[in-house]
């Protein structure tokens, strides 16, 4: 990717380059007791202090300055954090006037453990977005977070909006080279996962969907292994899990 510091600009670069993720896993807890403590683990790995230092290291990746960070917990599960972000470090007495000028740059995590009674399927939805103006760029950050998550779906988006002027007053209305989120990628995330795209280039978005190639029961069974159910159960579950796949993957109900 070209950094936008190679166009002499006219003030400050005003692109918006914004990446949002939705994060999904999936498990299957039979028991009213294994759902309860799937929630539990899931809150108790992803609560507001871990997704806070997941953030920050965003941030570091990037190369942006931390501004200001709010988190929370809730009740009865979930957790949520904002995080306000700039391009330059703060300066000058009026911090207020930078915050105000800066406040489209954040990133932000908001986290989502469900659990359904009757069937036994239980997910974990994290919604993941990162906005930057100016320089700095979200996708340096992209394999970090999908490395963080080890998510079985995960559903992107990438678009830069708004434009910046250069020194004779032309518009650039993006400024760096991409055909597809997929070409900011690690191999090993290509080769663990299925994508599939939906681009629209002459409005500078860009969508990609992706699914786990790999299928083993055992990593979706929780507090049980494959050796604890009989072959009938396994198929039942194993058809349950592809299922939820499929729905999360396509976004609409299904036949089962």
């Amino acid at each position: 990717m070209s950094p936008s510091s190679k166009l002499k600009l006219h003030g400050f670069n005003n692109l918006t380059k914004s990446l949002s993720f939705n994060i999904y896993d999936v498990s299957y807890a039979r028991t009213a007791t294994q759902q309860k403590e799937y929630i539990e683990y899931i809150d108790e790995a992803y609560n507001a202090e871990r997704l806070t230092a997941i953030l920050t290291e965003v941030a570091h990746i990037i190369g942006a300055n931390i501004l200001n960070v709010a988190r929370q917990d809730y009740e009865p599960q979930g957790a949520s954090v904002t995080m306000l972000i700039s391009e330059e470090p703060i300066g000058g007495p009026d911090k207020e006037s930078v915050v105000a000028h800066l406040d489209k740059s954040h990133i932000t995590v908001h986290t989502y453990p469900e659990t359904h009674p009757d069937h036994g399927i239980s997910t974990f939805r994290a919604d993941i977005d990162v906005s930057t103006c100016g320089v700095i760029s979200p996708l340096k950050a992209l394999n970090y977070l999908i490395h963080s998550f080890e998510s079985d779906i995960v559903i992107m988006d990438y678009r830069v909006r708004g434009f910046t002027r250069n020194v004779r007053g032309r518009k650039h209305f993006i400024d760096h080279k991409i055909d597809s989120i997929q070409n900011f990628l690690d191999r090993d995330i290509k080769q663990r996962y299925q994508m599939v795209d939906v681009n629209v280039y002459q409005e500078n978005l860009f969508h990609t969907k992706m699914r786990v190639k790999e299928f083993e029961l055992d990593d979706y069974l929780f507090g049980e292994g494959v050796k604890d159910l009989d072959d009938k159960s396994q198929r039942r579950i194993r058809s349950q899990v592809h299922h939820e796949f499929e729905e999360i993957f396509y976004g609409r109900n299904m036949p089962k």
